[in-house]
Formats: C-alpha cells, structure tokens, sequence
C-alpha cells in the first residue's frame, strides 16, 4: 500500500487525495511511514459490565418467536412489548441477538432482496470491442401519447455511432437484426465482443439473447434501474435530445424522424468534437486519423509558443490521445488513466 501511494505521489497526485481515493486516513499513513505499520489498537481488556447477559439473550429469543411476536419485525416486537409494559432490549441490540442465533434469515412467503451486484469492468483498447446500445423514445407530434423508438449502438472507445435505426415498435427481433446487420457491415470478430446494455424487455428478449450467443458475443447488463451503468449511451441520446435542431414538439411522421437521426448521426460522427478523444470527431479516432492531427496541433503549438515565449508559463498542451476506455470502472484510480501521446 506504502508503495502505490509513494508511486501515485511521485506522479503528481497529492497525498490527502490518496488516501481519501483508498478510504485512509493521512494520519494512519503517517503513522505507518514513521514504522508503525500493524494495528497498535489493543480494544477493551474488560467486557463492560452492563452488556446483555447470556440468559437475558435467551429471554429474548424466548420472547421474539412466541406467536403473537414471531412475525414482526424487531422495531414491532419492541413497540408491542413496550406497549404491554416491557422492555427487553433496543431494536438494533435484538437484531444483533437474532443474527448471533442465526434467526435472522427471510421467513416471507415472498422471494428475499437479490443484491445487485456491479457490472464486471470491460476495458477497451481499440475500436469495436466494446459496445454500448439502448432505445429511446421520440416523440410522435401527430398522436398524442405515441412515440418512435431510436436503436443505436456506440462504440466506448472511438465515441462512433455504428449502428442506429428509428422504428415504430420495440421489440428484440429489431435489436437483434440491426446488432447482425452492425457485426457483418464491419466484418466484426465478434468472439470475445463486449456489448452492453441495460435490462429492458428488448435486451433480455429471447430473440436477442439467442443472436447474441449465436455470435459468440459477451453479453453485459446494467443494474436495474441504475442509469450510471450504461453511461455512455445514456449521455449520448443526452446530447441527441438536446441538440439545437432537435424538434421539441416531436416529429410528424416515422419518415421525418428517420431522416433527422441520420443528419444527426452524421454530424456526430464526422463533425462533432468530442471532448472525452482529445476533440477530435468520433470518425477520424475510429479509423485512426486523429493521431496525424494530434501531432500536427502539437507542432502548432509549439510553433507559437517560439513565436512568444513569454507568453507561456509552462509545457504546451500536450494533446494526449487516451489509449484505453473502461466500462464500469471498478473504483481505483491507481494508476492513473493510461494516455500516449500520438
């Protein structure tokens, strides 16, 4: 631990931000660079006299599971009893007595709490590796309470949007025809292909769930009702709904709609300069193109800091161009985000 943070350090990062990254406090660090590296805390040598004795306890699971208490919570059966006269202990000491018995387990008829886990993190290193898709809704302005349904598919690590069609139903037949259509227009090796989405009924369909194995393709899911999961198609139908052109009365038909996405689709792609690439277009990182513009802004900008020397304080910027993207990055920042200079 003592060495990753004295690496993290020596790049720059300060230690107080170190340690909150790593849930530590600076004092603990220090105390472990002066030689102190173990736990010198030694707790109580005496158990405090006003804990709950053994036979209390046993009054208390006595009490919980007779039948007028047994299936209540322990916030009810301690306000019931108060109500009768009695206390037996706190709520939070009698669910630390049930758990101790092992009597805290789910007793409903009704499935218990699934705990959800973080998506597994995928890392990027190139174009078409990682996907990220969803559907969204367009407004029809024609009948009220209708809408149009856009499909894309981006690519995390170029921002490119490979694939998007606007339909007038949802549904996994469509999902999984357009995810074919995108993996044999791009002559894809789809072994190995990471593609996200969130759990909708199209997603988890039976029909896209058979293409996605079929193709021999890595399905990843988001967690239920948890939008940070799938934050790279979620930002970009952002940007799609809130650009100037967007009609916010909605579209007139499924034609009109079809032909905006695609303007869309084209500015964004070729046009657009994406500030997560090094503001370059999604196209020109996808095919490569931005390493040649990156070096020649970087001779711009050392052309003009020769031309006014004092005008610069400091290094030109560098224009680094990122070299990995990660979906769902587990919670370190040591190391630091890989970036090259192109």
């Amino acid at each position: 631990m003592l060495s990753l943070l004295a690496w993290a350090t020596s790049q720059g990062a300060g230690w107080a931000r170190c340690c909150e990254v790593l849930g530590l406090s600076l004092r603990t660090v220090q105390r472990w660079q002066r030689g102190a590296a173990s736990d010198q805390r030694r707790g109580p040598r005496n158990a405090p006299a006003h804990q709950l004795s053994e036979a209390e306890k046993d009054e208390i699971v006595r009490l919980a599971n007779q039948p007028a208490y047994r299936n209540l919570s322990p916030e009810q059966v301690v306000a019931k009893l108060a109500d009768e006269g009695t206390y037996i202990c706190s709520e939070r000491s009698l669910r630390r007595v049930l758990a101790e018995r092992k009597l805290d387990r789910h007793r409903q008829r009704s499935k218990p709490r699934t705990p959800r886990h973080k998506p597994r993190e995928y890392v990027a290193h190139g174009p078409l590796q990682v996907l990220s898709w969803d559907i969204t809704y367009l407004k029809n302005a024609t009948v009220r309470g209708s809408y149009f349904y856009l499909y894309l598919y981006v690519d995390i690590w170029s921002r490119r949007i490979v694939a998007a069609e606007v339909h007038d139903t949802q549904c996994s037949k469509i999902a999984a025809g357009l995810l074919s259509k995108l993996c044999a227009e791009h002559g894809m090796e789809t072994d190995g292909l990471v593609v996200h989405s969130d759990n909708g009924g199209p997603m988890k369909g039976s029909t896209m769930l058979a293409t996605i194995y079929a193709l021999g393709i890595i399905a990843s899911f988001s967690r239920p009702r948890v939008s940070d999961d799938n934050a790279f198609i979620e930002a970009l139908f952002r940007h799609l709904k809130y650009a100037p052109s967007y009609p916010a009365a909605g579209f007139q038909d499924l034609e009109a709609a079809r032909a905006w996405v695609e303007r869309f689709v084209t500015w964004y792609n070729t046009e657009h300069l994406h500030s997560a690439i090094a503001l370059v277009t999604p196209d020109d990182r996808h095919h490569g193109r931005d390493i040649a513009i990156l070096d020649n802004r970087r001779s711009v900008y050392a052309a003009a800091r020769l031309a006014h020397p004092r005008r610069w304080t400091g290094p030109i910027r560098p224009w680094c161009r990122p070299t990995t993207v990660t979906l769902n990055p587990e919670r370190i920042i040591i190391p630091s985000p890989k970036f090259e200079v192109a």
